[in-house]
């Protein structure tokens, strides 16, 4: 034992083996040259390297230099036949999965069997590969979690997955409490949930190409801007330096504006790109993430673990980075060439003229409003009432998608959700992102949305759509006006029985559309969205609503 103990002291705890030419680094920690190499290469993008056993981080990335003290005593213990003490390492320890065939203490589990639900050493795991009768067991790496392949119930290997209730199970189940239930193998439910996870990795790997291009771009015009004000320095420098002694002045200040708004849009490209370099390090962790339960062998543990996938992040991009191939600083050659010719008649009364003409950057990473209804469709959300929060005199049908006001109280129970006196109903759905729906309307509605925290009992300003800082409403009812925080705003645009909204929640933007055989703008919103939002609509006496009715058909307006 006290071999093994040295043989560990004197381990790279990144491959496990004795140092080769080792390296310390300034924690204290010591590992093979080209292991700390290979570990900080991956560490480059996020420009922090950090020391893999106690995570102190450093900038820069640290120098490296063989500490020879270590390499001659590793040497030494070489000499002194330790080479043979890494057999001990082969036991299981508290981390390790522990071969179940062994007795006394236990060899680490080279391999599981899926089969026998097993783990087993080199040694004990040799019959899967000599004996038929093993031929078709499934050997898979070494897991802890083999136990959960079996039925708690039946004590058989759940080998069925139930779609209905999304959960593994045993084949006496599926005959069983499950009967009727939407039933298949679990290797099935496994394929198809695969080919699903690939098509997320493609999406993903797609959204990494288009941000590496777009870094590339920014790139290209962060050189443009550089170049260019260096130019233009020089080329004013050269004009400065024919003029008298009062012109030098006014040259070395020409030079520190030029400066100045080189790094101020060199620094907006800069942030630019690191805000697509952050996206692109997030979607490649996501990406690793994927492929990590992509090469899951164990079924059920492919399957539990599924669901827990955390939902891709909203994109912050534009698919096209808009650049005008226009000169930056080239403007200002040419106003002080200019000013040279003439000034010694007017330089003390026009130099107020003189101004320096600075092309803007146009970069922006918002993507442009859709122009027609088939680019608001593809932002399309559904969209579904909650009946805890609609007013009793509302009736609610066709699955919460449709809304209809009855004038006589409905059999809802009681909820603190709920709107007491206006006859309103909001979505179940949070909206964020760009999101879009169109909404049917007869007789009177507001077409509205609303925080969350809007109030709901009583009749004030407080609860009802437009009258307060909580929700916006567009009134429908022969013509259209907007109402938010109590104020009303006229709206004029052709009348159709459809209302097509547009939120892009990031961007502050909401939209009202009359949807007909074209899309018409009645009125935006442009502010700052502070929390999700939800559809709702306030029905008038008479009144109907129906969100996203035959969004695929052809419109029949009324």
């Amino acid at each position: 034992m006290e071999q093994q103990a040295d043989w560990v002291t004197f381990c790279c705890s990144i491959c496990l083996d004795l140092l080769k030419d080792p390296v310390t680094i300034s924690c204290g920690h010591s590992y093979c040259c080209d292991c700390i190499k290979s570990h900080w290469d991956e560490e480059d993008q996020r420009k922090i390297h950090s020391c893999p056993q106690c995570r102190e981080t450093f900038i820069p990335r640290p120098v490296l230099g063989k500490n020879t003290m270590l390499a001659a005593l590793v040497e030494q213990l070489k000499k002194t036949g330790l080479q043979a003490a890494p057999a001990d390492l082969c036991y299981a320890g508290p981390e390790d999965v522990a071969c179940d065939s062994c007795s006394g203490r236990k060899l680490k589990a080279i391999k599981s069997c899926l089969v026998c639900l097993a783990s087993f050493c080199e040694k004990h795991l040799q019959p899967h590969y000599d004996s038929a009768a093993f031929k078709k067991h499934k050997l898979v790496e070494p897991s802890k979690n083999l136990q959960e392949n079996i039925c708690s119930r039946h004590d058989e290997v759940m080998k069925m997955f139930c779609r209905t209730d999304q959960k593994c199970i045993c084949y006496l189940f599926s005959v069983d409490e499950h009967k009727g239930h939407d039933t298949v193998s679990a290797a099935a439910e496994r394929t198809e949930r695969q080919r699903e996870l690939e098509v997320r990795r493609e999406n993903i790997q797609q959204r990494i190409q288009d941000r590496e291009k777009d870094v590339k771009l920014l790139q290209q015009e962060l050189e443009a801007i550089n170049h260019s004000a260096d130019k233009t320095v020089e080329d004013s420098e050269k004009i400065f330096t024919q003029l008298i002694r009062l012109i030098q002045k006014r040259s070395s200040d020409v030079k520190q504006q030029i400066r100045s708004q080189q790094e101020t849009e060199g620094s907006r490209v800069k942030e630019l790109q690191e805000k697509l370099e952050q996206e692109i390090t997030e979607l490649k962790r996501k990406d690793a993430e994927l492929k990590q339960l992509s090469d899951t062998e164990d079924h059920n543990q492919f399957l539990n673990n599924y669901p827990s996938l955390s939902a891709l992040s909203e994109s912050t991009h534009s698919s096209s980075i808009k650049i005008r191939p226009l000169s930056y600083f080239e403007d200002v050659t040419a106003a002080v060439s200019e000013l040279r010719n003439i000034v010694q008649d007017i330089l003390r009364d026009a130099w107020t003229n003189i101004s320096l003409r600075l092309t803007e950057v146009d970069v922006s990473l918002s993507e442009p409003e859709p122009k027609s209804r088939a680019g608001f469709l593809s932002y399309s959300c559904e969209i579904t009432l909650d009946p805890n929060t609609a007013h009793n005199e509302l009736l609610l049908s066709e699955g919460n998608r449709k809304v209809t006001l009855m004038n006589q109280p409905q059999s809802y129970s009681s909820h603190p959700d709920r709107f007491t006196f206006w006859s309103q109903v909001l979505s179940r759905e949070s909206l964020t992102g760009r999101c879009y729906w169109e909404v049917e309307w007869r007789e009177r509605v507001y077409v509205a949305v609303a925080y969350k925290n809007i109030s709901r009992a009583g009749s004030g300003k407080e609860c009802g759509f437009g009258g307060n800082d909580k929700s916006w409403a567009l009134y429908c009812y022969q013509g259209y006006k907007f109402r938010h925080n109590d104020i009303w705003t006229s709206v004029s645009g052709p009348g159709s029985s459809r209302v097509g909204v547009y939120l892009d929640h990031r961007a502050g933007i909401l939209s009202f559309y009359s949807v007909s055989e074209t899309m018409t703008l009645l009125h935006r919103v442009q502010t700052t969205f502070t929390k999700p939002l939800h559809a709702g609509v306030y029905v008038c006496s008479g009144g109907s609503a129906k969100f996203n009715p035959n969004r695929q058909n052809p419109l029949k307006v009324h």
